[in-house]
């Protein structure tokens, strides 16, 4: 009698550790797409960016008003439909941090900037929370550059 008591114990401790196991594989798994979605919609939100910095760059060479000195440098104000997650303008002189999850336009140093909601799978030269991209400066249309060497979920980043 006490033999099945031993045994049916070990038999639902087994069961409870594989249970546990299954559910951290999952939930493993889990983070790993939404890191995947994620660096997705990043990387279409500044393929968004480019072309609209493109697209003003060609209209004005075509109205033949060249470099403008008031040309828009936030790419965000030259979309139709600002994303969601789009907070506005942030002064990193000030003091000013990119919250999770969103995007900001930092004034001072004329950059756009990204804080992943997970950034367990960003990886970068230095430690940075968020990943910053550089607008150029004219002539010529304005580009947008990572600030460093961003890898995300194994991805480059730019």
């Amino acid at each position: 009698m006490r033999r099945n008591y031993t045994r049916r114990a070990l038999e639902w401790g087994l069961l409870a550790a594989v249970i546990l196991a299954l559910t951290g594989y999952f939930f493993r798994e889990f983070r790993l797409v939404q890191a995947q979605g994620e660096l997705a919609a990043v990387k279409s939100t500044l393929g968004s960016l480019r072309t609209a910095l493109l697209l003003d760059f060609l209209q004005r060479e075509a109205k033949h008003t060249g470099a403008d000195v008031a040309m828009q440098r936030n790419p965000f104000l030259l979309l139709d439909h600002l994303p969601g997650n789009y907070v506005g303008v942030l002064d990193s002189s000030k003091g000013q941090s990119v919250q999770a999850g969103t995007w900001v336009f930092d004034s001072y140093c004329v950059c756009i900037g990204y804080e992943p909601l997970n950034t367990q799978g960003l990886n970068t030269q230095e430690y940075a929370p968020a990943m910053w991209f550089r607008i150029s400066t004219p002539p010529g249309p304005l580009q947008i550059n990572a600030t460093q060497n961003y890898q995300w979920a194994g991805q480059l980043v730019e």
